[in-house]
């Protein structure tokens, strides 16, 4: 292969029921459907601006086993600020990266990136990361947002 991969363009998910998925998707999150295959019981979303990146769920393929699978949507960060209280108000419960409902969300120092973790109907592990414009810090373990800011001297 010549050249550099410029990204991950897309990926798929098997569900035990697209009908269901596809409402949590599109309701809950918002993914703007792309294709819709009845026959083959998938459907196909852009993820971002059309062009840049597919998400597609199929019923029951490989198998009718659907083994949990994680995933994260790349989001804007004062998107994350409002996305807990959100999902939490259509009765989707969010965790921090501990899985702790109640406790702030957890930041990722050696990226930096905050995220929110929840389960779509399957139980994947979904989460939505916002990049933090500050400098990577890898020696720092996983820690509250926060305290993060904290650290960065934004409080």
């Amino acid at each position: 292969m010549n050249g550099t991969i410029q990204g991950l363009f897309e990926t798929h998910i098997n569900v035990s029921d697209y009908e269901a998925s596809a409402a949590f998707y599109e309701k809950m999150l918002g993914l703007i459907p792309l294709h819709d295959d009845p026959a083959r019981r998938s459907k196909f979303y852009w993820i971002g601006r059309p062009g840049e990146a597919m998400f597609g769920i199929r019923e029951n393929y490989p198998s009718n086993l659907v083994q949990r699978q994680h995933f994260a949507f790349r989001v804007a960060l004062e998107d994350l600020k409002t996305a807990r209280v959100r999902l939490e108000e259509r009765g989707v419960e969010t965790t921090n990266f501990f899985g702790e409902t109640e406790a702030p969300l957890s930041v990722f120092p050696f990226m930096p990136a905050v995220s929110l973790y929840f389960d779509d109907p399957d139980g994947h592990s979904v989460e939505l990361l916002a990049m933090l414009g500050d400098a990577p810090r890898p020696e720092l373990a996983i820690m509250p947002w926060p305290e993060w800011d904290k650290i960065c001297g934004r409080t």
